[in-house]
């Protein structure tokens, strides 16, 4: 089972004739930069906004978690 979060970004990832699974499989296999699926038919503009949008929420998490880890001091200075 997975969030509805992530349930609506696999959705937008989501090709005509994929199934969620080929969506995952997809994601999991590929590991390439955005730019390069970006504009290839791989990925629909609104699936690379969701995706971009996902990796930003990654990010900051990380950040907050080193941040914490670091005992608060601001490590983007």
């Amino acid at each position: 089972m997975v969030s509805d979060e992530v349930y609506e970004m696999l959705k937008k990832l989501k090709r005509p004739g994929e199934s969620f699974s080929d969506v995952i499989k997809k994601l999991i296999s590929r590991r390439g930069s955005l730019l390069e699926i970006a504009g290839s038919k791989t990925i629909t503009e609104e699936g690379l906004r969701a995706l971009k949008e996902y990796k930003k929420k990654v990010l900051l998490a990380d950040i907050e978690r080193l941040e914490r880890v670091l005992g608060g001091s601001n490590v983007s200075s």
